[in-house]
């Protein structure tokens, strides 16, 4: 460990949650440098939804490489990037009727919100964004002034503006609550009197995962589309870390009837941990952009494209949606005793993301260091790090899937019974 607490950054933070070397990595399993086997259930946060080191995209990128394909592109045109835009059309937005733009920028999520919101401001002239409580988007100054977390936010260094945060409408909350909040919304948007000002954007993410895994309700988010489309504002999904069949189906909003205005995509969609990120835009608001007016050194990562477009094979049939609504059902299943067993235990998800709430930060951190300790990786987040998240890759053996389960369950038992 030398190396790294002599020289790498006091900013390192995963690594003290999990303080070994890992060496080797295959589908749900990390190995470390002592032989030492854990289940994943973190999977990069969110970016490995096909496992480590898949075999169908690592053949492919060996294969590119091998044909001395272009690696480097800017924005310049390659066969990998054809091929990648072909296939996400055909097989994502064709079937869905989306006419959307794909904008390549950097190669975070991060990257993704900032142009989303450059866009947003440019479309309506407006210079506010409402986002909302406990949202997260990103650590750059735009995305990060739209995240909530104060921890992140007290990092910056200069004030953070133009964002206003509005509450969730939350399933765990409730539709009334959040419907009657927007509907006093919409009459101050709509006085002129109000002092309040339109908002260029909501930006909103239909399952707040850094935020504690909190769903939003679907005829609030219903509702906010048709409050955005009234008063001339852009709906903004972040779909950055619940997209790429993580819930079920390919976008997280698939089964909620609502029309996006721009996606932001990244984590998932490179496949196998190869960086990327895109907006889906629709093509009336693409067309205000001028050529070059946002780059990105590496928004031409054709290593990414590679194994992206394999990824997106796995959407070609239902296979891989079925199996992770199968596993979802045995997450749940496995889970729902605690809440029943426990008044502090809150569980809640959606497909193959679900947040287990044990009430408070200390609870959660005991259960994540005595999993890991046990072999299992998992993370916590949310208000205070009270929620234990679960993102395990959705190509995960069943088996491993069981295993790890019985991990946490067995963990979770013993910290609540010690309170």
């Amino acid at each position: 460990m030398n190396i790294f607490e002599q020289r790498e950054s006091n900013i390192r933070a995963y690594c003290r949650v999990y303080p070994v070397i890992f060496e080797t990595a295959i589908n749900a399993r990390q190995t470390d440098d002592q032989g030492k086997e854990y289940i994943d259930f973190f999977a990069g946060a969110g970016v490995l939804n096909f496992g480590h080191n898949n075999p169908r995209m690592k053949a492919a990128m060996i294969a590119y490489l091998q044909s001395n394909g272009v690696t480097h592109s800017l924005d310049m045109h390659t066969t990998a990037k054809r091929e990648f835009m072909e296939t996400f059309v055909t097989t994502i937005l064709e079937p869905r009727g989306m006419s959307h733009k794909m904008q390549f920028m950097g190669p975070t999520g991060s990257n993704a919100v900032e142009a989303a919101l450059k866009l947003a401001r440019r479309a309506t002239g407006r210079l506010h964004i409402a986002a909302f409580s406990h949202g997260f988007h990103g650590m750059t100054l735009g995305a990060l002034a739209c995240t909530a977390n104060q921890y992140f936010r007290g990092a910056a260094g200069v004030p953070l503006e133009h964002v206003t945060h509005l509450p969730l409408g939350s399933e765990k909350k409730g539709a009334d609550s959040g419907l009657a909040a927007l509907a006093q919304l919409r009459e101050n948007y709509l006085d002129p009197s109000s002092g309040i000002e339109r908002p260029a954007a909501f930006l909103v993410e239909t399952i707040q995962a850094e935020g504690g895994v909190n769903i939003a309700d679907r005829s609030w988010l219903q509702a906010l589309a048709g409050l955005a489309k009234e008063i001339g504002a852009l709906l903004i999904i972040d779909d950055i870390q619940v997209g790429c069949g993580r819930t079920g189906s390919y976008f997280s909003f698939d089964d909620l009837d609502i029309d996006p205005d721009i996606i932001c995509l990244a984590k998932g969609v490179g496949g196998m941990g190869t960086p990327l990120a895109l907006n889906l835009v629709k093509p009336e608001y693409d067309k205000l952009w001028s050529p070059g007016e946002h780059t990105g050194t590496f928004r031409g990562q054709n290593l990414s494209f590679v194994a992206g477009k394999e990824a997106l094979s796995y959407f070609e049939n239902d296979a891989l949606m079925q199996t992770v609504n199968a596993h979802a059902q045995t997450m749940n299943n496995a889970l729902a005793p605690l809440a029943q067993q426990f008044a502090d235990i809150d569980v809640r998800g959606k497909g193959m993301i679900i947040g287990l709430d044990v009430g408070s930060g200390e609870r959660a951190k005991q259960i994540v260091n005595t999993c890991f300790e046990k072999g299992l990786l998992i993370a916590s987040c949310g208000t205070g790090g009270r929620v234990v998240k679960l993102i395990p890759p959705l190509t995960i053996p069943a088996a491993d899937l069981q295993e790890g389960l019985d991990i946490l369950v067995a963990t979770t038992q013993h910290v609540m019974e010690a309170v």
